[in-house]
């Protein structure tokens, strides 16, 4: 028997829907992308699903029930946003064991309504049934794009410069001061906890949010990204996704890797490096994606984004080049689902 480690996630999903040929003329897109892709006409429909399991993606014991609710959400529509479309509607699914009441459910859903107005979609559906033990989260998203702005991960091309929007490593660092916090609750229940100082890093990691305002500012200034993915599992990784999808290679500098002051100073804490927090840590819901070098001055005048490398022939391989000027190759070494 063999065990689904040995595949990972995105290897046991191939795995598994190899013999799952398209054959829909509407199918535009399937498995691969942060979203399928249905052709609807003049418009595109996109769809992208996601589940949280209580005790792998989320600890109540620091999770209070609306931020989850809302991150629920939030993590659904920024596969959307990825796609370089608009989320319209939500479903919402969710299992849950005896130990949960109506007033719980009550905060849940009104992270899940917070999450709704913030970012104009509709719940229109979902189901409910009872688990074992906790709670298991479900979520569609449901959205539209016009055909020619679509961006997927397949269509890096050599030359090609790779921006990330925002900045990266802090939502990871802000869950390993929480999980400290909790061990340290757990030996000593007296100790009160006062997190006031680290309000950014913790914010990242409990109350995400989706970069909507990018997807409208590339419309504002007619720019079409030639790749693109949303960083939930590191950049390292959504990096190599991008240039699987697009047989590339890459050079990421790592003087390009916007990483927050507060996100540095609680990785030395930790005795971490900082950039390997941002390459591998996840859960930041930013945007990697790639544009036409011609495209540059259409960047250079937005905010919130960095020019951090450029794509190169696959045969070059996917490298860092650090502020040291040594230049390694790149492990992709984020969230691992298996």
């Amino acid at each position: 028997m063999t065990d689904v480690n040995t595949l990972g996630e995105f290897g046991l999903i191939e795995h598994l829907t190899q013999a799952f040929p398209i054959t829909q003329p509407s199918t535009i897109r399937g498995i691969g992308d942060d979203a399928a892709v249905i052709d609807n006409g003049p418009f595109c429909t996109v769809v992208s699903t996601d589940m949280l399991v209580e005790g792998i993606h989320f600890d109540l014991a620091y999770t209070p029930l609306r931020h989850l609710g809302y991150k629920a959400v939030v993590v659904n529509l920024s596969d959307i946003y990825a796609m370089n479309a608009t989320p319209r509607q939500i479903t919402v699914s969710f299992a849950i064991s005896s130990k949960y009441t109506v007033e719980a459910l009550d905060e849940l859903y009104a992270g899940i309504h917070a999450a709704c107005e913030t970012y104009g979609v509709d719940l229109v559906g979902g189901d409910t049934t009872s688990a074992p033990k906790g709670m298991v989260i479900s979520i569609t998203a449901i959205g539209q794009g016009e055909k020619e702005r679509l961006a997927y991960r397949s269509g890096a091309r050599p030359g090609d410069l790779i921006c990330i929007t925002g900045d990266l490593g802090a939502a990871y660092l802000g869950l390993q001061l929480l999980e400290r916090e909790r061990r340290i609750w757990i030996e000593h229940p007296e100790v009160q906890r006062n997190l006031e100082e680290q309000k950014y890093i913790v914010g990242r990691h409990l109350k995400p949010e989706a970069r909507r305002d990018m997807i409208e500012a590339f419309r504002k200034a007619d720019l079409i990204p030639t790749s693109m993915i949303d960083i939930s599992d590191g950049l390292a990784s959504e990096l190599f996704h991008i240039c699987k999808q697009s047989r590339v290679g890459a050079l990421l500098e790592e003087s390009g890797v916007p990483i927050h002051p507060d996100a540095q100073m609680m990785a030395l804490q930790f005795k971490l490096d900082p950039i390997t927090c941002a390459l591998n840590g996840g859960e930041d819901y930013e945007l990697l994606f790639t544009i036409d070098p011609k495209d540059t001055d259409k960047v250079r005048f937005l905010p919130d984004i960095y020019i951090a490398g450029e794509i190169l022939d696959a045969a070059d391989g996917i490298k860092l080049n650090t502020k040291g000027g040594n230049l390694h190759t790149l492990q992709a070494q984020g969230w691992r689902h298996f």
